[in-house]
């Protein structure tokens, strides 16, 4: 009985061998390669977005930095403003004084 338990034993062992070689070790061995091939797949296409990315924050400064210089060259300064007002005042002092003449 011994014997028969041990030889028993000894088929499932060569079944279960036969198991991991045949089945297991092949798509063990297919599910690294997918994996592999996702992540080589998922690492080049956030470097092309990263990239992307990169041109599009260059674009976009540069973008900023025309407008802001635009801005800076179509906008008077203060000091010319407040000599315009104070041509203005003087000129509607002058309009009143003579009004003020005529009555």
């Amino acid at each position: 009985m011994v014997c028969g338990g041990l030889a028993m034993e000894l088929e499932i062992f060569k079944g279960f061998q036969w198991w991991i070689s045949a089945i297991e070790i092949p798509v063990i061995s297919f599910m690294f390669f997918v994996i592999n091939k996702n992540k080589q797949d998922a690492d080049s296409k956030i470097d092309k977005l990263r990239n992307i990315a990169e041109t599009k924050s260059v674009q976009l400064k540069d973008a900023l930095s025309s407008y802001k210089l635009e801005v800076a060259k179509s906008y008077a300064s203060i000091n010319s403003l407040r000599e315009v007002e104070k041509r203005l005042v003087e000129h509607l002092l002058r309009i009143e004084e003579k009004i003020e003449k005529n009555r």
